[in-house]
């Protein structure tokens, strides 16, 4: 990461800063695996600690370690529903289960795909839209190039560390990130830690 790093400082000044304020890049990574996705939607809308008690129980419920297409589908959707998942997020993670069983879906070789592909592959699942495929290529896939212009927190921090009016929108986000390439991932987190010091994750987003 350093010569990401040295990039990103020279590049933009204002990022600079907030590198200096942050310190070392401990980027926290997920496998790039059907359990990943899951753990995704179960996320969708909820803080952290809700997520990961919901999550919890489904993985206990399931009885697999991995999670496995297999595993969710023979669980019955009143007993997922029961555990804390909404009606929606039920259909979806039952959706996605069966896509990946039947192959369309699939994550062993998802790792050779370009971004936009895998955007193209992964937003064909419903409940899965462009902003968890740009979590899943940061997270999982460990993209370095990635700019989540749909994230409120990015748009946040952008907001309060270029002193912007408004939030800004997908084209302004793309102007000020340019710089950053090839690195947006690396800067998107030190902008998710400027506003959270103690654990930078992914912000919480609406239902796409």
């Amino acid at each position: 990461m350093k010569k990401a790093l040295e990039h990103l400082k020279k590049a933009d000044v204002v990022l600079a800063a907030i590198i200096s304020r942050a310190g070392a890049y401990k980027i926290r990574y997920a496998d790039p695996s059907f359990e990943t996705l899951v753990r995704s939607i179960t996320s969708q809308q909820l803080n952290g600690r809700a997520a990961e008690t919901i999550f919890g129980r489904l993985k206990a419920a399931a009885k697999a370690d991995p999670l496995t297409p297999e595993s969710i589908l023979k669980l019955r959707p009143a007993r997922m529903r029961a555990l804390g998942l909404s009606g929606q997020k039920m259909t979806y993670i039952r959706e996605l289960a069966r896509m990946t069983r039947d192959g369309e879906v699939n994550f062993e070789g998802i790792g050779a795909l370009e971004d936009g592909a895998v955007v193209d592959h992964l937003t064909r699942v419903k409940g899965v839209g462009v902003w968890t495929v740009h979590m899943f290529l940061m997270f999982a896939l460990r993209r370095h190039d990635v700019l989540p212009t749909g994230d409120l927190g990015i748009r946040m921090a952008m907001k309060k560390a270029y002193g912007l009016e408004d939030l800004p929108k997908p084209a302004q986000m793309e102007k000020i990130a340019a710089a950053w390439r090839p690195y947006s991932s690396v800067a998107c987190w030190y902008l998710w830690r400027s506003l959270e010091e103690k654990k930078p994750v992914a912000s919480s987003q609406e239902p796409e």
